[in-house]
């Protein structure tokens, strides 16, 4: 049985608390009542989380937390005592956060990205505000273009620091975004570059030509719309061509570009117009 994982068990017995789940060595847990259902049956397997509970005893639950042992997530912090903090991961019990995991101390009612992981000493699932010890400690290997999935975990002068993978930190360019993040989401991204040091550059959305050619696509339909001219060109701000088109401008005049080589357009100053 792993603490703080998805395991799947087998419903042995019951009882007068709930039912009794066994793994393949006979180990049991108790599922408590408010969990069963009246379709489970003795031999039954089930998918179940394992996590301590108030009397730090193991307890199996149907419910999926917000994260497991080893993910990043972002929770909200709902109350401190004299221990740490303890944050809202979707379960009864709340998952401590010990002073000594904080970096600057957590407030209730703030949403904060934590790691989730098993405490060796006591075996019970805790969480962490000091995400740099828990990044970057395998090398990454990645070839440019593959996908991964991110975390937006802050906003730098360049643009924003993710969590690749649960593994390693990364970074999205602001003149490379098709929109602004928010801190907690959530995207697929592409591997652009890995850099020496292990840290990985991304992009979001698909393989640069698929972009190219979705936003020419996107530039003509709006041409057609609007009289063969759009006030929009290279010299335009990223965020007026953001709010235009929603795409960054890096990908803006490399669309332009391909259009301008096929003579479907002609690029001016100030705007860009249609030759057809």
């Amino acid at each position: 049985m792993k603490i703080g994982q998805q395991n799947i068990l087998t419903i042995s017995r019951t009882s007068d608390y709930g039912l009794y789940l066994k793994d393949d060595e006979n180990l049991e847990v108790l599922l408590p009542s408010r969990y069963v259902t009246q379709d489970m049956k003795i031999g039954d397997k089930i998918s179940v989380f394992l996590y301590r509970d108030s009397e730090d005893r193991p307890v199996a639950t149907t419910t999926t937390p917000f994260a497991m042992v080893g993910d990043f997530a972002q929770l909200k912090i709902t109350g401190v005592n004299a221990v740490g903090a303890f944050a809202d991961w979707g379960l009864p019990k709340e998952l401590l956060v010990p002073f000594s995991e904080q970096k600057l101390r957590l407030k209730p009612d703030r949403w904060y990205i934590l790691y989730v992981y098993l405490d060796d000493n006591t075996g019970r699932i805790v969480a962490s505000a000091k995400l740099e010890k828990f990044l970057n400690n395998v090398v990454p290997h990645y070839k440019v273009g593959d996908v991964t999935n991110i975390l937006v975990w802050q906003r730098t002068d360049l643009g924003f620091k993710v969590i690749v993978d649960n593994l390693h930190s990364g970074m999205l360019y602001f003149n490379e975004l098709p929109h602004e993040l928010n801190i907690g989401e959530r995207y697929q991204a592409r591997v652009k570059r890995v850099r020496d040091d292990g840290k990985i550059d991304l992009t979001l959305g698909g393989h640069v030509s698929d972009r190219t050619k979705d936003i020419s696509e996107k530039i003509m339909s709006m041409l057609g719309n609007s009289g063969g001219v759009l006030h929009v060109s290279d010299h335009s701000s990223p965020d007026v061509i953001n709010r235009m088109l929603g795409c960054s401008k890096k990908d803006f005049k490399k669309a332009i570009g391909a259009l301008f080589k096929q003579k479907l357009i002609t690029i001016e100053t100030d705007c860009i117009r249609s030759t057809e």
